[in-house]
C-alpha cells in the first residue's frame, strides 16, 4: 500500500516550516560561532598548558563539542536548503530510495525527509 500523494495545499505550510527552520538554524550557527570564538579567545589569553592545566581538558572538550554542534547545524541547514530545492523542482515528497510518496504526516513532522518510513528504517528491504 502506498502513501497518498502530498496535497499541494500542504506545500505553503511546508515551505513556511522550512523557512522558519532555516532562520532558527542560522541563528544557532551564529551563536555557536560566537561561542567557539569566545573559547578560542579565552585559550589565547591564557598562558597555561592544556596538558597540565586542570581546566585545559574542559576547554578542549568545550571547543570540540562546539565544533561538532556547528558541523551538525551546518549539515541540517544544507538539508533544509535541499528540501527547498526539491520543492522548487517538483520532486519533493518522493522517496529517494524507492520512488514512492513520502507520507504526509512524515513530511509535516520532518519536512527535510528524503525517504519514506520503510526505507528510512530499513523495512523496505523486507518487501
Amino acid at each position: 500500500m502506498t502513501a497518498p500523494e502530498l496535497p499541494t495545499g500542504d506545500l505553503p505550510e511546508l515551505r513556511a516550516s522550512l523557512a522558519a527552520d532555516a532562520v532558527r538554524t542560522n541563528e544557532r550557527i551564529s551563536a555557536l560561532d560566537r561561542d567557539y570564538e569566545s573559547i578560542v579567545a579565552g585559550m589565547q589569553l591564557s598562558s597555561t598548558d592544556d596538558e597540565h592545566d586542570p581546566e585545559g581538558s574542559t576547554t578542549a572538550v568545550d571547543r570540540s563539542r562546539t565544533s561538532a554542534l556547528q558541523d551538525s547545524a551546518r549539515r541540517h541547514l544544507a538539508e533544509v536548503h535541499s528540501a527547498e530545492e526539491r520543492i522548487a523542482s517538483g520532486i519533493y515528497g518522493r522517496c529517494e530510495s524507492c520512488g514512492e510518496p513520502i507520507p504526509r504526516a512524515r513530511l509535516l513532522a520532518r519536512p527535510t525527509a528524503r525517504t519514506c518510513v520503510a526505507c528510512a528504517d530499513g523495512t523496505a528491504l523486507a518487501r
